[in-house]
């Protein structure tokens, strides 16, 4: 009872903070439902951002240790194999010097003035037959040669970039490692300087929580929304009067912001509170569900040839007022194709500028040749 006494007392006492809620009917199989009320405290929201980014940096720690360790035996398979090929490949390299000696010391030319001398027909054929195996045998094992010298080479080229790759990652991995043991001493020391580092404390454990939870599974629903959209906006295109227009040998395509609205609208019950906002070379997504909100901004860049389309770049991901660190945007835009591909429109087109003014998006298309 009086443990009972003391757990009431503290969610009394944590109430007033309201910044986070566990919500779950009985007989649920569904996990708890969170809910989260952001504070309005500066202090307290700078705290909860800072938590936010250990949360996501120490994610992606544990994302590139496992890369990091698979990406090891690669490397060393792979200088394994280097190992083993350079000694498979030692016979057959002496085999094929021995016969391009041969060649250019003119070794060879015998059979070919026997070949030409040949005094009968019967003759002429058995030397034919000779000649031709051993001019066949001669190139086979050259063949086999450089066969296998070019294994060789692409082995040892895969060994040498997995390594580069390895120590790139170890660098990285240094790197954020550095990054989340600064955030977690200034999470400290405002912690310290708190007027009630308990309960601000749990705080910050609860949105833990939350984010893990809920808020990256909410975030990654929309951009997986936002994708399969995006692969059907071509279609969209082709059939809206107005956004394609020829002029010569180009195509200029404008799309309005209030018809990728519609459109996304159109393809998701998300997007009902969500909207796309063009401005000068900059990218614009927001929205609100309840008390989750999201704001997404971006720009557009072209593919670099051969490849044709328009890629675009995650600047910004803002979860409930709180940025998401570069970690999460870079895995959301590779996780995530939220690009535009024109050529899906008409096949022989291929987008050649792209740039975004007050309320549309423009790109020129030329034909592919």
């Amino acid at each position: 009872m009086i443990a009972a006494i003391l757990v009431a007392l503290c969610c009394i006492i944590l109430l007033p903070y309201g910044a986070v809620t566990l919500a779950a009917n009985p007989g649920d199989s569904v996990p708890p439902t969170l809910s989260l009320d952001m504070p309005d405290n500066q202090e307290t929201r700078d705290l909860l951002q800072k938590t936010l980014s250990v949360s996501e940096i120490d994610r992606e720690i544990i994302r590139i240790s496992a890369d990091q360790i698979s990406l090891e035996k690669k490397v060393t398979l792979l200088n394994k194999q280097a190992v083993e090929k350079k000694t498979a490949i030692a016979s057959q390299e002496e085999r094929a010097g021995a016969i391009v000696r041969s060649y250019y010391v003119g070794d060879r030319d015998g059979l070919l003035a026997a070949f030409l001398s040949a005094k009968s027909l019967s003759k002429l054929f058995l030397l034919f037959d000779y000649y031709e195996l051993t001019i066949g045998r001669d190139q086979e094992i050259l063949q086999q040669y450089e066969d296998q010298y070019k294994d060789l080479k692409s082995t040892i080229q895969s060994a040498e970039r997995s390594s580069r790759e390895l120590a790139e990652l170890k660098y990285n991995l240094e790197e954020q490692k550095i990054r989340v043991e600064a955030l977690n001493k200034e999470i400290e020391s405002g912690l310290e300087e708190s007027t009630d580092p308990i309960k601000m404390s749990a705080l910050l454990e609860e949105f833990t929580q939350y984010w893990e939870n809920i808020g990256l599974h909410e975030v990654k629903t929309y951009f997986k929304a936002l994708s399969a959209a995006m692969n059907n906006l071509p279609e969209f295109v082709q059939s809206r009067e107005g956004v394609l227009e020829r002029r010569g040998m180009t195509y200029n395509l404008k799309l309005k912001e209030e018809d990728l609205n519609e459109f996304l609208h159109s393809q998701n019950k998300l997007f009902e509170d969500f909207a796309f906002h063009f401005d000068e070379d900059a990218v614009t997504a927001s929205g609100k569900s309840g008390n989750l909100s999201l704001q997404l901004k971006g720009h557009y860049t072209l593919l670099a040839p051969p490849e044709s389309g328009l890629m675009f770049h995650v600047d910004d991901v803002i979860f409930n007022g709180l940025k998401l660190p570069d970690t999460t945007r870079k895995s959301l835009e590779e996780e995530f194709d939220l690009g535009f591909y024109p050529e899906k429109v008409i096949s022989f087109l291929h987008a050649t500028e792209v740039d975004s003014k007050k309320g549309v998006l423009h790109v020129t298309l030329t034909l592919k040749f």
